[in-house]
């Protein structure tokens, strides 16, 4: 598993897209703050600049290529050569993109507290009471940390389905839909006041996670689930998803 992991390790440092990534990022948050405007401080601060919609499409884009890509150039037959099993090669990539994605939200927490000292946000304090009555250095963390699950549900989904599809375009392709997408089918769903209290545990309407905890009021009639109950059926759709993908990756024939 040592050897996996330090062999995924190498071959992500070495994709010039995790690279450009982090530069990407901090063009779109800035982007995000001339947008939304001088007057949204605070909820800027607290969403590292919209950071966890940009991430979670940098990871959409580098996880399908990290791991499909290998199924569509046959690369994944060399891994499974030398590595001790088909267990060490899944979750050693699966790990690796976890450190990515945990590195991201760092990275992006850091750029905030740089952009913080810019004209580009109003002068605050740190310790201000915002959400939930916590000080807005709490928000910026909690909300990152929540994003790191709702992003690991996203990755969790990609694993699946790049061991279901072996083309990396439509992994990509299929990612994207349900970030984008998601959200509109599961309330057109859940709007039809038919079986609600079983549809709203739909994976669809997880992607609402993150949204949700910083804007609770419009999130809660949309999602008709608490932030506690999203917060462990996303966690239980990532335990679901990632054993799924593997057992289909170890009964796959290459």
């Amino acid at each position: 598993m040592r050897f996996s992991l330090y062999q995924e390790f190498y071959k992500l440092m070495h994709q010039k897209m995790v690279w450009i990534s982090p530069i990407v990022l901090l063009g779109l948050m800035v982007t995000t703050g001339l947008t939304i405007g001088y007057n949204e401080s605070k909820l800027l601060m607290t969403t590292c600049y919209d950071a966890p919609d940009w991430i979670i499409l940098i990871l959409a884009v580098v996880g399908a290529t990290f791991f499909s890509m290998e199924f569509q150039n046959n690369a994944i037959l060399t891994l499974i050569y030398k590595s001790a099993n088909k267990r060490a090669v899944y979750f050693s990539k699966y790990i690796v993109i976890l450190g990515y994605n945990i590195l991201l939200h760092v990275i992006a927490m850091a750029f905030t507290f740089v952009l913080w000292m810019t004209p580009l946000s109003r002068p605050f304090s740190w310790s201000t009471l915002y959400l939930y009555h916590q000080p807005l250095w709490e928000n910026m963390l909690k909300t990152s940390a929540i994003d790191v699950l709702t992003t690991t549900f996203i990755i969790s989904l990609i694993f699946l389905l790049s061991c279901l599809i072996n083309n990396n375009a439509v992994v990509i392709s299929v990612s994207l839909l349900m970030i984008f997408v998601g959200q509109f089918i599961s309330a057109s769903l859940l709007n039809g006041n038919k079986a609600v209290h079983v549809l709203r545990w739909n994976p669809f309407n997880l992607t609402n996670l993150t949204r949700q905890y910083y804007n609770y009021a419009t999130y809660v009639d949309t999602s008709h689930l608490s932030n506690v109950q999203l917060l462990c059926s996303t966690a239980s759709y990532i335990v679901i998803f990632v054993t799924a993908g593997y057992l289909i990756f170890r009964k796959k024939r290459f």
